[in-house]
């Protein structure tokens, strides 16, 4: 892929919502290691005033991924997976992603540029509840080679 235009401005969405689970929030902590009883004790997060587990704040990738998934099966989209290398991700919060919510995530290409042989590619991911309630909001730089 080279420098293009028409990629930019694309949107892309989940093929489904995502039904947050208790159990899946508990074993992305551990895999990140976050300890803090929030995560892993739904006592202590309806103490601290949620309704459930809370997801530690990397946890926005896990729904914001199959939006960048259904562009990569675009087929107008040439991108491999095997060419990419993730070069930075940032995190906006709006919400505490909470087990029990379900979300949806809604991919923005914001552009596209070549830089030294490469595509870079920023991709702008909305997550938010099926409600419209935001989420947050997730920024990924790719380098597709």
């Amino acid at each position: 892929m080279t420098d293009d235009a028409p990629l930019a401005g694309r949107r892309y969405s989940a093929p489904a919502t995502y039904v947050v689970g208790r159990e899946v929030v508990r074993q992305f902590a551990d895999a990140v290691g976050a300890e803090h009883p929030l995560h892993h004790d739904e006592v202590a997060a309806r103490e601290a005033g949620f309704t459930d587990v809370v997801a530690p704040p990397t946890f926005a990738v896990v729904v914001a991924q199959p939006a960048t998934d259904a562009m990569m099966a675009d087929p107008t989209v040439d991108l491999e997976y095997s060419r990419i290398v993730h070069g930075e991700q940032q995190f906006v919060h709006h919400a505490p992603i909470v087990a029990g919510d379900e979300l949806t995530a809604t991919m923005t290409v914001a552009g596209v540029r070549a830089a030294a042989g490469a595509s870079m590619l920023t991709l702008v991911t909305e997550v938010a509840t099926v409600d419209g309630d935001a989420r947050s909001t997730v920024t990924a730089l790719l380098v597709h080679r």
